[in-house]
């Protein structure tokens, strides 16, 4: 049995990227050391990769051992303990993002089923060992471990391709077209027509495979995707509110006060004061 240890990292400040990297860590367990029942705000994926132990979500029970993997979406409630005699040791990652929801989509698990044993175990265990070696708040090691994620997440992709068939490919290539639409023209006088024009299908289309996707409408991802930019400029430059609203595409400064507060439950005043809290 390995000796019990316990290596993390967790990102601050992550606002409105397309995918980033939450938590990460490797730990080696105590016998029957567990966690839960809780949820989490975020998606997490575990890779045993030696030992034994037990997964519970949504009230179903999965027994695991090195070389499985098992995922945890936001808000599910789960438990997982290390087993009595052989306690598993795991390597983690969480992240998050505008684009997370659509890539864990396409990944080998599904919702009967959050489970995975991969079939290029190596690879995935060095991927998810390097997101961890390379973890720290410099661009570099956020570059390094952004990589990583990508090649571990395409790993997995690769062999769910090869298991599931992908009947909804075309309407994820519309997500991800409408997706960088926005993250180009948030800034301009957009419309939801406009969003669909520039995919190339109906507005009622463009709706229904936002929502068969992401579960969310168009109107209000590109709402969301203004105001969380709204919230990069406040922490990261000196413009006034006025200023922060034309620049995300809102052109009546009240209004967009109004969407900020039932967005972050704070108006942008508020927002700007507890962000200059934190620097003192």
């Amino acid at each position: 049995m390995t000796n019990p240890y316990k290596q993390s990292y967790k990102q601050n400040l992550i606002d409105n990227v397309s995918l980033a990297i939450f938590n990460c860590g490797l730990q080696s367990c105590t016998p029957e050391h567990s966690w839960g029942p809780g949820v989490r705000d975020h998606f997490l994926i575990h890779f045993v990769v030696s030992g034994k132990g037990r997964y519970i979500c949504d009230g179903k029970s999965y027994e695991l051992k090195a070389g499985d993997l098992f995922l945890i979406k936001p808000s599910q409630i789960v438990s997982y303990i290390a087993d009595e005699n052989e306690p598993w040791e795991y390597y983690w990652v969480g992240f998050n993002g505008t684009y997370a929801q659509k890539i864990v989509s396409v990944l080998p698990f599904k919702e009967n089923c959050p489970t995975y044993s991969p079939k290029d175990y190596e690879t995935c265990k060095e991927y998810l060992y390097q997101i961890y070696e390379h973890s720290g708040n410099s661009i570099k090691n956020s570059a390094a471990m952004l990589g990583y994620l990508y090649l571990f997440l395409a790993k997995l992709i690769e062999e769910s391709s090869l298991i599931f068939p992908t009947p909804s490919v075309t309407q994820s290539n519309y997500v991800i077209e409408a997706i960088k639409y926005i993250q180009f023209n948030y800034s301009t006088d957009i419309s939801v027509d406009d969003i669909a024009n520039a995919v190339g299908i109906s507005r009622s289309h463009l709706y229904r495979v936002f929502v068969s996707n992401l579960n969310q409408s168009p109107i209000d991802y590109l709402t969301e995707y203004r105001i969380n930019e709204a919230c990069n400029l406040i922490k990261n430059t000196n413009l006034s509110i006025a200023q922060i609203a034309v620049s995300v595409g809102f052109f009546d400064q009240f209004y967009f006060s109004r969407v900020f507060k039932k967005i972050k439950k704070i108006p942008p005043s508020k927002y700007i004061q507890s962000i200059e809290k934190q620097g003192e």
